[in-house]
């Protein structure tokens, strides 16, 4: 038996901007997360769930540090969560940011929320990817 160390999950802390209750509603209702624990009232810090993504939405109006802020989350089946998006007005997808394939062999799409930071959804379209 090895104690290799193995990573498990990614769980980015991101600035929600200076209202964090506009932050939540966002992640709520646009793009499909849960609300599952929530720091002080108004809230401070909360975390949000979508399968087995947890996002921690931490309260800062620095707005060039959430425009600097990016990061990219794996989807098994992305064009349906893009045609999900789209079907809710699809104004958090990013200008620049519309379902494609990429030369680095994912197919992917990203948005933005409401503090300006971005997240890119993609899938591999490489053979023999594993999803867990």
């Amino acid at each position: 038996m090895s104690n290799t160390p193995i990573l498990g999950n990614l769980t980015p802390l991101i600035p929600a901007g200076g209202n964090v209750d506009k932050a939540i509603r966002f992640y709520e209702q646009q793009l499909g997360f849960t609300k599952i624990y929530q720091e002080d009232s108004p809230p401070t810090m909360v975390i949000v769930k979508r399968d087995a993504v947890e996002i921690f939405l931490c309260k800062n109006d620095d707005k060039h540090l959430a425009e600097e802020t990016s990061f990219r989350i794996e989807v098994k089946h992305v064009e349906q969560l893009y045609e999900e998006y789209l079907a809710k007005g699809g104004q958090m997808i990013h200008k620049n940011g519309k379902l494609q394939s990429k030369p680095w062999g994912t197919k992917e799409f990203a948005v933005l929320d409401q503090a300006g930071v971005c997240i890119t959804f993609y899938e591999s379209t490489e053979a023999g990817t594993n999803y867990q």
